[in-house]
């Protein structure tokens, strides 16, 4: 286990001593992200309701600043310096990205689709519309069982997409379809929700110092 990850997982367990038993999937969880990411992947994110709430927060950790400054490179400010007058502006008020897409914020797509197709397959078309071998989709859902969110994971497991999921305990069907399964120690949903954010925060904390500790 890399040193930066096993130090933020111990933190996480210092606070949250319920998610031991839930270190080695987090781990893997991990593992899928740094991958998908060092090869130009993109992680993809879905859920309903507090969870759909849980999509945005990770789209708005990965894709900006989180613990760390993101400052560009050097070669691309003087790029940006050298093309536009306000260059060092750009430059200066911009960070680095690891792109993310919350699926569920596209609701012309998802109301289209729900009354011209069917409901449960929304997210399974974006999936099938965005995915590429060797991106991750993160599937969220307390009970592991919204059809919507298993449908995307299988569509993601026919193109290679990798399947993280963060569910209660248990994990539901969408186990069965997942790379990592994260079933947290709880069973009533706002519970699950209260464990759901430290674990994707440790994440997000994880594959940001790996890619920008050094920036």
């Amino acid at each position: 286990m890399k040193d930066h990850v096993k130090k933020i997982l111990d933190e996480l367990l210092a606070r949250f001593d319920c998610l031991r038993g839930c270190e080695k999937e987090i781990v893997t969880a991990y593992q899928l992200m740094e991958e998908c990411y060092t090869h130009g992947g993109k992680v993809l994110i879905c859920g309903n309701g507090g969870s759909q709430a849980d999509a945005d927060h990770i789209v708005g950790e990965l894709m900006k600043g989180f613990l760390l400054k993101r400052p560009v490179s050097r070669e691309y400010a003087t790029q940006l310096g050298r093309d536009f007058e306000d260059g060092a502006y750009l430059a200066a008020n911009l960070q680095g990205a690891l792109p993310a897409i919350s699926l569920g914020n596209h609701n012309a797509l998802l109301t289209a689709f729900s009354n011209d197709v069917a409901p449960d397959m929304g997210f399974a078309q974006q999936v099938f519309g965005y995915g590429k071998k060797g991106d991750v989709l993160i599937g969220l859902t307390t009970s592991g069982n919204s059809g919507n969110v298993v449908n995307a994971a299988k569509i993601a497991k026919s193109l290679g997409v990798s399947v993280v999921s963060i569910t209660g305990a248990g994990g539901g069907k969408i186990a069965a379809l997942s790379d990592s399964a994260i079933q947290l120690p709880a069973t009533e949903t706002y519970l699950v929700q209260e464990l759901t954010l430290p674990v994707y925060h440790a994440l997000c904390a994880m594959i940001e110092t790996h890619f920008f500790a050094c920036s």
